[in-house]
């Protein structure tokens, strides 16, 4: 069964920092020519797209919101994506998602396999 699982959700204090981990299983060959991406949804607002890489290696991309605050990151044995997000921001609050699909795309309807989300709270 391909799934993604996300963790590393919880609370962080405005200038603290928070590490999120989407493990991938099932998900064979697929990956190699995907590209897996992080999304967020606050509270009464749409899918916001935050960051995505090319899990073949490099291309990155982010969102203006957290450029140069939030890295993305793989590990191809572990099959896990990372997002390292530091300085937060109270306009950070949400539930991040982990997504796959096949193009280089900051739309969410491009995607075709999304984790569970894990809540991410910044208290100010």
């Amino acid at each position: 069964q391909v799934q993604l699982v996300e963790s590393g959700g919880g609370s962080a204090q405005v200038g603290g920092s928070l590490r999120l981990s989407c493990e991938t299983s099932g998900t064979g060959r697929i990956l190699s020519s995907s590209i897996m991406a992080w999304f967020r949804q606050a509270n009464g607002k749409g899918r916001e797209f935050v960051s995505l890489i090319r899990w073949r290696g490099g291309s990155e991309l982010y969102a203006d919101s957290v450029k140069g605050r939030f890295t993305v990151s793989r590990v191809n044995g572990a099959n896990t994506m990372y997002l390292q997000m530091n300085n937060l921001k109270a306009e950070d609050t949400a539930i991040y998602y982990c997504a796959v699909g096949p193009q280089y795309s900051t739309n969410h309807a491009t995607y075709y396999l999304w984790g569970q989300g894990t809540q991410v709270t910044v208290a100010s």
